[in-house]
């Protein structure tokens, strides 16, 4: 797959491989395009960290404007707040006693501390906690617009916000949805119709609990592929992209990037050549993941800045590549890998290696890695 070399650096010091790396002026490009695009529709930007997992690169998102941040889990939201992220979403159902304790822990930490539901007995749990803790905590009611994962349907939202807002203890600060499934898109049309349609289900229950006498502040709608319609969507109000940071193929392959927009990259050296056409490298499903990619099929990574070397498939440690037979691919030389899906490959890594201009400059710890509860 070719693509500019200045972005796709596989020197990066001599360090050893497999590593992570993340082009820090790549990264800041990303963020502030979005950034642009959040200010310039008058919509609250509020990212998802889960690609990232680093409080690092979350105070460089607030740093371009971000309002704060969603978490996926309550351990990636105490990494954030540990990490100085006062302002924080946790975007999933939080049950059982033991973690509406961590909650009320983080509550007294944070400044700010929202928590989504699809359900009242959810809900229950977090009033309790905001009756311990004396104040009102915000919830976020999760509407599904057609994911099909969490969220209560359209039609039910009403009642759910009405259910909630006799609760003592939490406030309604917003009606939010996840709208992965706009990846089964096929064109960037299609995209976008899509990412048109759930956002404006959205927008459509917010009216309805407001036409019921219930006050909705803030409309949610939250993808990275989605993320421009989002913002142009009348009655958006914030928008929670979060692999925009780094990019991916996914991200390429479903019209909402470029190869050089990506700012993460495995850096993988070639250790065999056993024939001509074929060559193995040192990373493998535990080096960039093994997610496929959207639609299905395809190779489980990409290499980019080279046309004459493609990866067909990996075991754990090792990358099997299809090769050109004139290519002059040979063993010690290094590739950089794009994987299908950033974030969880994040997760496989306890630091990023920040480069500019080609030269390491940071190292980037990966805090939230392996925070599963």
């Amino acid at each position: 797959m070719d693509a500019s070399d200045r972005r796709f650096s596989t020197t990066v010091d001599g360090l050893d491989t497999p590593i992570l790396v993340v082009d820090l002026d790549v990264m800041e490009a990303n963020l502030e395009r979005t950034a642009a695009m959040a200010r310039r529709h008058g919509v609250h930007l509020r990212p998802h960290v889960k690609t990232h997992k680093s409080p690092w690169i979350a105070r460089r998102q607030l740093a371009h404007g971000a309002v704060g941040v969603t978490a996926a889990k309550l351990g990636e939201a105490e990494a954030m707040v540990d990490g100085g992220i006062m302002d924080v979403l946790i975007a999933f159902p939080l049950v059982g006693d033991a973690k509406l304790r961590r909650l009320e822990r983080l509550c007294v930490d944070a400044d700010r501390v929202a928590v989504s539901l699809d359900d009242l007995a959810v809900a229950d749990g977090i009033a309790s906690v905001a009756r311990r803790l004396g104040r009102d905590l915000p919830v976020y009611l999760e509407v599904d617009t057609g994911l099909r994962r969490v969220g209560v349907p359209p039609a039910d939202a009403l009642r759910l916000a009405q259910d909630v807002a006799r609760l003592d203890g939490v406030r309604i600060e917003a009606v939010m949805t996840h709208g992965g499934h706009v990846g089964a898109a096929t064109s960037h049309a299609e995209l976008e119709r899509l990412a048109r349609a759930q956002a404006e289900r959205l927008v459509d229950v917010a009216h309805t609990i407001r036409g019921a006498g219930i006050e909705v502040p803030t409309v949610s709608p939250g993808s990275t592929l989605a993320a421009p319609f989002e913002a142009d969507t009348e009655g958006v109000t914030e928008i929670r992209p979060g692999t925009y940071v780094l990019n991916d193929a996914n991200t390429v392959a479903r019209f909402s990037a470029s190869w050089d927009r990506c700012a993460a990259y495995v850096v993988a050296t070639v250790v065999a050549r056993p024939v001509p056409d074929r060559a193995v490298v040192d990373a493998g499903t535990k080096s960039f993941g093994a997610d496929v990619r959207i639609g299905g099929g395809g190779a489980p990574a990409q290499i980019v800045g080279r046309d004459d070397v493609r990866i067909v498939r990996a075991s754990e440690e090792h990358g099997v590549l299809e090769v050109d037979p004139d290519s002059d691919l040979a063993i010690g030389d290094r590739v950089a890998i794009v994987m299908n899906h950033v974030c969880p490959t994040v997760n496989l890594y306890d630091e990023l290696i920040g480069v500019s201009n080609g030269r390491v400059v940071r190292t980037i710890p990966v805090t939230a890695r392996g925070r599963r509860t």
